[in-house]
């Protein structure tokens, strides 16, 4: 498994980690949308940090979309996943180049910029669940971290990682969310707040390790790990011909009508994954007659 997650608890149940290693499935989307390095970083992180937000639903029709909207030239990241391991997303602008920073890192925090990040989750009620908070930095892992902290009111720690080699090609991305539960003593949460500050960034400690449970055996050494499970996780976009003709449909016979008369056809290209539909103009009358 190339792509995966994996579930544990530590210091007696008190904690709760999930921990990714997503370098195929970026490198996936990367290949899919021509992102440049910057931007590679930027959905990469998003990805999977979303990706280990839709584990924690617990239905099986549950989706989770995560919206990134900033000021920056990157406009919009928008990640979608669900509770089986699947994730799409996409960057409104994937070709944004920006110098790097003194310390030589990409600078995803002045790509994104200011803004906010609006999480919608979809539980299968009338409405859905609606959370947002302030960008923090734009660097995405500490946007994840005040997510938790402002609208889920759950003290986390989210660490999130992209290595792009020298062929702009993803070398390793991952990331971990640390989640502190109601009966974790203060002595806990001291020792795993010093812990965590004394952690190298993930892309330094996916180098440093063989695969993920080595990688968070040594996050949460000293504190009697277990290992739950582990989950393959899959860039994956459900988009298909009975979709996109319910978006025509949904534009109303008027404007469906002047596609017909003007273009005499229509080609929708899906967000996602860049793939072209091709309605021709019996496929789009058919349609018109069932707008009306």
């Amino acid at each position: 498994m190339k792509n995966y997650i994996l579930r544990g608890v530590a210091a007696n149940k008190s904690i709760r980690v999930f921990l990714g290693i997503t370098t195929n499935l970026v490198e996936e989307a990367r290949k899919i949308h021509h992102t440049t390095p910057v931007a590679t970083a930027a959905l990469g992180r998003t990805l999977t940090g979303t990706v280990m937000m839709g584990l924690m639903l617990k239905g099986d029709k549950n989706k989770l979309s995560i919206q990134i909207k900033g000021d920056g030239p990157l406009k919009q990241i928008l990640a979608v996943s669900d509770s089986k391991g699947n994730v799409k997303g996409y960057v409104s602008n994937p070709n944004v180049e920006l110098p790097l920073r003194e310390d030589k890192k990409l600078d995803v925090g002045r790509a994104v910029g200011k803004g906010k990040m609006i999480v919608i989750k979809d539980l299968g009620l009338k409405d859905p669940y609606i959370g947002q908070s302030d960008l923090v930095s734009g660097e995405i892992a500490e946007d994840f971290t005040a997510y938790f902290a402002y609208s889920e009111q759950q003290p986390s720690a989210v660490g999130l990682g992209v290595l792009v080699d020298r062929d702009y090609s993803v070398k390793e991305a991952g990331g971990f969310i640390i989640q502190v539960l109601p009966d974790a003593s203060d002595d806990v949460i001291l020792k795993l707040e010093k812990r965590i500050n004394e952690l190298p960034s993930v892309t330094k400690l996916m180098e440093e390790t063989q695969d993920g449970e080595e990688m968070l055996k040594r996050i949460l050494e000293g504190f009697d790990l277990e290992i739950l499970d582990k989950q393959e996780v899959f860039l994956n976009c459900d988009c298909s011909e009975e979709k996109l003709e319910r978006a025509l449909i949904s534009i109303g016979e008027k404007d469906l009508k002047q596609i017909i008369e003007e273009d005499g056809q229509a080609e929708l290209t899906c967000h996602f994954c860049n793939r072209k539909y091709h309605f021709n103009k019996e496929h789009l009358q058919k349609l018109y007659e069932e707008a009306q």
